[in-house]
């Protein structure tokens, strides 16, 4: 398909992002690498084909590792250009494949259970709303769908019933699964009705031209529960400095800040839904850990060992351990992987640092910090690696960093995570001294969405455009700084609604005759959200106003998407923008006055602790190192008692920060030490 903006347009409609060859490779590798030797032929299904290139690399994957097995290809698909595509290029190869131009998840139910042997698939990634309510409710219906769900939901729950006993399933997909509320029904099919084995979290790789990260989880059905093997690739941003008193990795915010999706169902996750028409789809990566009751490694296994083809130094007792192949002739990763061990926490450094394992680096300077690698190494044959490792890929340095899946017990609602040696050991200390999380005292926010931003959000407001007691300053992402809010511009927005009110109460245009003329003016735009009127909202609303009578009270402020921690303390009364989240001091509830226990949530939030927590239980990570500090995953973040020694100097620190000029790097050390202390770490 053509990459004109209309073409485009329609590939976002549908989901359409066909794989790239390599990835397909890599992808089919690691399923053949896991198909038992069969009796007689081989079954395999691509329910969402496009232009067959699984279906061509999977053949070519089980012809390597079984030779001589008949293997019978099946392929779905509702494009008709994909299609032609895929037997074009089927007949030029002389390749058999039963081409089905069908809606799979309207005729999936016909297929006789247990009838293939491998499903390989990159469903269409393609949200709720782009396919409509009736049709997202049949889809919740047919398949036990709950909540809010993207197309890949539907299409992975059909599979388990079609998978022959000992069947594999091959999954690309959007890693968001991994870790967001909106992900429970695909952790739950995978939990519940296979067996997750291998886990390849490929995060800012760029592997498609679409902005998504994606996934590779590698399932068996009807093998019991075990290891399942996880690793993860990012991109290690060159604009990173290193602490030199805790070895904790800050990023500098001087890149374009991100602004966060706006999204009519979204009022607290940061985004999610997802569903639409059968056709080729996304990805996204991913994020796991160890299975419940799974046994340990010793934290005596260390980092180590290098990737063929790669220079570096690495030090620890791991030191030259044997990489694992991803390909089909090693047969499959085993489960019984050497984990890495973490540092502890006063001396941790995150992967990829200078430290034990990582790539050895000469003192002095940040690019020193930032470190070398000599050679270029491909991205697949690094994912096989046995350790952690750092590697330059088509220019771009990347940490790989390999654990296993580690799953909260009894609930498919949480995310999952990746564990390794050290770090659980870490996360039970910090648990053993947590008094409260984030969520236990806080209503944590999302600020207001207008879903009409041009015609609400201005710099500059004429005279005679509307009255000027119903323009509000407005707190953007742009504006916060850790422990404060500096305000960038005049950005002020349009807010109908009484103040003084506890609950959205929009204004009598009566008595606004110059908002009620400039809003009329803009009616068909603000009138085409159809689904607040819908609601039984006025044409004139925002989406999300949240409470008005809140706004003037001090309130902790954060951006949605950040690199590293933003919390900052506003005693304005600014409202908030739907790219950062707000906690009102006038709802916090402990037993501690509202504005210590902010001050402590802030301090906590923007330490090194902070963040090292929030990579090992949340771990969404964007492109270039960004993090999503969302309700979901904010709430999560522990509390110290409030009234020990370390807890009264954190808050006072943190008056001391948000009041006082531009903190320096010596106060972020003795507020990482505080924090530490804390949590007895």
């Amino acid at each position: 398909m053509g990459r004109d903006g209309a073409g485009a347009r329609e590939r976002k409609r549908h989901g359409r992002h066909y794989t790239p060859t390599a990835l397909a490779e890599f992808l089919a590798g690691r399923v053949a690498a896991r198909v038992a030797a069969p009796q007689s032929g081989l079954r395999v299904l691509d329910p969402a084909c496009g232009g067959g290139e699984l279906l061509f690399a999977i053949r070519a994957a089980l012809a390597e590792r079984l030779p001589g097995v008949p293997v019978e290809l099946v392929g779905y698909d509702v494009d008709p250009e994909g299609l032609e595509v895929a037997r074009e290029r089927a007949a030029r190869a002389g390749v058999a494949v039963d081409w089905r131009q069908a809606d799979f998840l309207a005729g999936c139910t016909a297929l006789r259970a247990r009838s293939f042997h491998v499903v390989i698939a990159n469903p269409p990634y393609v949200r709720t709303q782009q396919l409509g309510g009736e049709a997202a409710q049949a889809l919740r219906g047919q398949f036990g769908l709950r909540g809010r769900f993207d197309l890949t939901h539907p299409f992975v729950a059909a599979i388990p019933r079609l998978l022959a006993p000992g069947g594999v399933l091959g999954l690309l997909c959007a890693n968001r699964f991994l870790t967001t509320k909106a992900g429970a029904n695909l952790r739950a099919v995978l939990l519940g009705e296979l067996a997750p084995v291998e886990l390849y979290d490929l995060g800012d790789t760029k592997l498609f031209d679409a902005a998504v990260l994606p996934a590779v989880t590698i399932a068996v059905q009807g093998q019991g529960r075990d290891r399942c093997r996880y690793v993860s690739v990012y991109q290690e941003s060159p604009d990173l400095w290193v602490s030199p008193a805790v070895g904790e990795r800050r990023v500098d915010e001087a890149a374009a800040p991100v602004t966060a999706p706006t999204n009519p169902s979204d009022h607290s996750s940061g985004g999610g839904n997802s569903v639409a028409a059968p056709t080729r789809g996304t990805p996204n990566p991913a994020g796991g850990v160890t299975p419940v009751g799974a046994k340990r490694t010793s934290a005596a296994q260390t980092h180590g060992g290098a990737l063929p083809g790669r220079e570096c130094r690495s030090g620890g007792a791991g030191a030259g351990a044997a990489p694992v192949s991803p390909g089909p002739e090693s047969g499959p990763i085993p489960n019984s992987i050497q984990r890495p061990a973490v540092p502890r926490a006063e001396n941790f450094v995150a992967p990829g640092e200078k430290g034990v394992g990582s790539v050895d680096c000469e003192p002095g300077g940040l690019a020193a910090d930032f470190g070398p690698v000599a050679v270029e190494t491909d991205l697949f044959e690094a994912l096989g690696a046995a350790t952690d490792a750092t590697i330059r890929w088509q220019g771009r340095r990347f940490a790989v960093t390999v654990g296993e899946l580690a799953v909260p017990a009894g609930s498919a609602s949480a995310g999952w995570r990746m564990a390794r040696v050290g770090q659980d050991d870490w996360l039970d200390a910090v648990s053993a001294r947590m008094w409260r999380t984030f969520g236990d005292l806080a209503r944590i926010r999302v600020g207001i969405k207008t879903n009409a931003d041009r015609v609400f959000i201005a710099a500059h407001w004429g005279d005679p455009d509307t009255e000027p007691e119903l323009l509000c300053r407005l707190i953007t992402h742009h504006d916060l700084r850790p422990w404060r809010v500096e305000r960038t511009g005049r950005t002020r927005v349009l807010y109908p609604y009484d103040l003084d009110h506890p609950r959205r109460m929009p204004v009598d245009l009566t008595d606004y005759p110059r908002t009620a003329a400039y809003l009329e003016q803009h009616r068909e735009v603000l009138s085409a959200r159809s689904y607040l009127t819908a609601a039984g909202r006025k044409w004139f609303e925002h989406w999300v106003p949240q409470r008005p009578h809140l706004w003037r009270t001090p309130k902790v402020v954060f951006p949605d998407i950040s690199a590293r921690p933003r919390f900052a303390l506003d005693r304005s009364g600014a409202v908030v923008n739907g790219d950062c989240y707000w906690i009102s001091l006038a709802e916090l509830e402990g037993e501690c006055p509202a504005e210590e226990l902010a001050c402590l949530m802030m301090g906590v939030a923007n330490s090194a602790l902070g963040v090292r927590f929030y990579d090992a239980v949340c771990a969404n990570r964007l492109y270039s190192g960004r993090r999503r500090w969302i309700t979901q995953y904010v709430s999560r973040l522990p509390l110290p008692d409030p009234a020990t020694a370390p807890a009264v100097a954190i808050v006072r620190l943190v008056r001391e920060l948000a009041q006082g000029p531009d903190p320096v790097p010596s106060a972020q050390h003795e507020l990482d030490e505080l924090v530490n202390r804390a949590f007895a770490l």
